[in-house]
């Protein structure tokens, strides 16, 4: 189907049964769809006044306004409506088209043309947004609607590149937001698998109950590391950047992710996924592109859906779910080391253990030992560096402190002092690498200062491991990575804090360390 096809059925899908602008050389593709869907199309005589019509139309109904206007001074003949609506929070919805994704330049005289257009209405609207795609239509357009319905209404203008109203494309129209759509989606799937982020943190147990009724597995991402118990059989721990993984959430024909961006920071790759896309974010921003988006904070809407979905399972006649899960179907079979059959969900766990395995194995007998130091309710703040992402991140399934997205080196020292500070009474441990640790080094004086037990595990390369790799792998001879490190342990000491250095039992240090009156260094030398 073509772009304005796109936008007539998503409109359709919103309720959107009426439509304020004035026909123009740009928009004609839009017009003929929406004509074709049955939409009233309101001409006012300027699109000024199709602006002021489309707010009153949104005060009386309470529902939000829709605008459609030309390119250039069409869309600029509408930004005085839209800048009073902003200044009166009005959900108004202004749609024009912009100039082609194939215009080779500014300035170039295409009719209508304007410096920057979306920048133009963003100064009068809450956000301006210009698409880039067919199949990024509906998104964009749904993001508009759970903006309105999230919090503060206020205009919002989304530009549609002309040659792209009659350009095929495929894509899905989102259903309208909300719990019934959710339910029916997920009742009805054979194959749920769940995605849980930091923002889902306090929505643990619904997540949990939601998944034995669905039969869903669960994986986190490395913010929402800890939110489930860790040996639970549907958790699958921090777990979403594993290949195994994203094999299994492809293969899932519904996925519900919680509180997450699912951003390339956290998958480590271009994850496409091409099934029913539910979101739960408290950002409307972050639903953009879900089949289903669900605008509300998790620890309201888990429980809300699982309510929902068990109400919707009484009503069925067939069974929600399979007699036999189907989440083994995308793992074959893989007998265990004595020949046993696993069931399907095991089998999908274990291929994850193994990968997740591989990935930790260069410091795997560092990584059991300091497993073994720590408690049940220990946080580890690591640090980036190939020791805790590769490693720790992969096996030690607990509460992370961990930079992600921006990716800064020098957070793990700093981090467990803030957390300290917040609950003395917590067990925290850093893992960092000698390079990332220099970067914050000084701050062994602040947690002397204040007297923290923190075991601090540094694992000595030499420099920037993970740069030096990448540059191999280009391929190209390594530079201005090797790096001189300090004798850490001396440097501990002349902080005020004790120094370990390569001990023959690393579990008994950490443990030391938990129970000394300050913080305590412990060299570890990697051997990757």
């Amino acid at each position: 189907m073509t772009g304005a096809t796109a936008v007539a059925a998503t409109l359709a899908a919103y309720g959107v049964d009426t439509v304020f602008g004035i026909p123009g050389t740009h928009n004609l593709a839009l017009y003929e769809a929406l004509a074709r869907q049955g939409t009233r199309l309101v001409t006012p005589r300027h699109e000024q006044g199709a602006g002021y019509a489309a707010d009153g139309y949104a005060r009386i109904s309470g529902r939000p306004g829709v605008v459609l206007t030309t390119t250039g001074p069409g869309i600029l003949n509408a930004a005085a409506a839209a800048g009073q609506a902003y200044s009166d929070s009005i959900p108004l919805l202004l749609l024009s088209p912009g100039v082609p994704t194939t215009h080779p330049r500014r300035s170039a005289g295409y009719l209508h043309e304007t410096k920057n257009q979306s920048a133009a209405m963003d100064a009068v609207c809450a956000w301006s947004h210009r698409v880039t795609a067919v199949a990024e239509i509906p998104a964009a357009l749904a993001a508009a609607f759970a903006f309105f319905a999230a919090g503060r209404p206020r205009p919002v203008h989304i530009e549609i590149p002309a040659d792209l109203l009659d350009a095929e494309g495929e894509f899905t129209v989102p259903a309208r937001g909300g719990l019934p759509e959710a339910a029916a989606a997920l009742t009805g799937a054979r194959r749920v698998g769940i995605v849980l982020g930091g923002g889902a943190r306090g929505a643990g147990e619904a997540a949990l109950r939601l998944a034995e009724t669905v039969d869903a597995l669960i994986v986190s991402t490395i913010n929402g590391t800890g939110i489930l118990p860790t040996d639970h059989h549907r958790n699958l721990g921090p777990a979403l950047f594993l290949k195994s993984t994203q094999t299994w959430l492809k293969s899932c024909d519904v996925l519900l992710a919680v509180g997450t961006e699912l951003a390339p920071s956290d998958l480590w790759t271009d994850f496409a996924y091409e099934g029913t896309l539910i979101r739960v974010d408290v950002d409307p921003d972050q639903t953009v592109d879900a089949t289903i988006p669900i605008t509300a904070r998790a620890e309201t809407a888990l429980p809300a859906l699982l309510a929902k979905v068990s109400q919707t399972a009484d009503s069925r006649t067939d069974p929600v779910m399979p007699a036999t899960s189907r989440h083994g179907e995308a793992a074959g079979t893989d007998p265990g080391p004595d020949g046993e059959t696993r069931g399907p969900l095991a089998e999908v766990a274990h291929r994850i253990a193994r990968e997740r395995a591989d990935l930790a194995a260069p410091w795997r007998a560092e990584l059991d030992a300091i497993a073994r130091a720590l408690s049940g309710d220990a946080v580890i703040a690591a640090d980036n560096s190939m020791f805790c992402y590769y490693g720790a991140l992969a096996v030690l399934r607990r509460r992370f402190l961990f930079p992600t997205g921006f990716g800064t080196l020098g957070y793990a020292l700093p981090a467990a002092i803030g957390a300290k500070v917040a609950d003395p009474d917590l067990p925290v441990c850093v893992l960092a690498g000698d390079g990332a640790l220099q970067f914050t080094v000084q701050e062994l004086a602040t947690a002397v200062e204040l007297g923290l037990n923190l075991p601090i595990v540094v694992a000595v390369n030499g420099g920037y491991g993970e740069i030096r790799a990448e540059m191999k792998a280009r391929p190209m001879p390594p530079v201005a990575v090797d790096l001189h490190a300090p004798d850490f342990v001396r440097l501990a000491e002349a902080f005020g804090a004790r120094g370990v250095g390569h001990p023959h039992d690393l579990t008994g240090e950490i443990e030391a360390a938990f129970a000394a009156d300050r913080p305590t260094v412990i060299v570890i030398q990697e051997q990757s």
